[in-house]
């Protein structure tokens, strides 16, 4: 996926300006900023449900606009950021809904559509929840089905937002290694938005920052997140403490 000269506003407010971003296979993206900075904004139009108020979206070099709707669903699949599960589906009923982009002009789900769903919520760890309404399970669990549904969608591009909200520590980590694995074994894209700044740096190949104000900083992760970077992107001061091999990010107290 490109975008070329890509500019998103919201009323009078210019987010961002002059976007020119590649996201190749098998890479990671983390999109960092502070609330309003327009991260949600930016992935629902990288997905196609806004149009872009300057420049373009590009999949495979063909302008998003152009996709058929089908084709698209099967190219890049999108997590929003939160949910409302008004009807009692089974859970197994919510990731099959993912399918239907393969369905073509069959009704029922085959075979192998159910083998997709039911690896996905493996993968999640909520298998043992197939079976359940959705609207039994926690927050934390509805947002692992809500993955689970993205991932069985098999989508070679993956866009996320706050994927690991709701979820606890463990499956926090486990998320996110399961989505660095993807990259890294079977060459998937993803962008996704998150606000921990640990954790996307122990699994993202490459940030973007979002300054707010039209201002923006994309490129490989080390490159990016750097603690005057994330402080004036964040408005807030952030020191980085090295531990071996790791780096860990820390909102240090701001001196009177």
């Amino acid at each position: 996926m490109k975008t070329s000269a890509l500019q998103i506003k919201v009323g009078e407010r210019l987010l961002i300006d002059g976007l020119n971003l590649e996201i190749r296979a098998g890479e990671c993206w983390c999109v960092i900023g502070r609330n309003g900075a327009g991260k949600s904004t930016l992935l629902r139009t990288l997905v196609g449900l806004r149009q872009a108020d300057a420049g373009s979206v590009s999949l495979q070099d063909k302008i998003l606009a152009d996709w058929p709707l089908q084709a698209l669903a099967r190219e890049r699949a999108f997590l929003p950021q939160g949910r409302n599960d008004a009807f009692g589906y089974r859970v197994i009923e919510m990731v099959l809904t993912a399918r239907h982009p393969y369905h073509d002009a069959a009704y029922w789900e085959s075979e192998s559509d159910h083998t997709a769903a039911h690896t996905a919520l493996q993968l999640m760890d909520v298998a043992e929840f197939a079976e359940r309404d959705i609207r039994t399970l926690s927050g934390g669990e509805r947002q692992r089905v809500a993955i689970a549904a993205v991932l069985a969608q098999d989508t070679p591009l993956l866009l996320l937002d706050e994927p690991t909200s709701a979820l606890d520590m463990a499956h926090q980590v486990s998320a996110m290694k399961l989505l660095a694995k993807l990259c890294r074994e079977q060459k998937k894209a993803v962008v996704m938005v998150s606000h921990d700044l640990n954790l996307a740096h122990g699994v993202a190949t490459h940030a973007l920052l979002l300054m707010g104000d039209g201002r923006w900083h994309a490129g490989k992760v080390d490159d990016v997140m750097q603690a005057p970077l994330l402080s004036e992107c964040l408005g807030h001061p952030i020191e980085i403490v090295r531990h071996g091999s790791r780096a860990i990010y820390l909102a240090v107290e701001e001196k009177k």
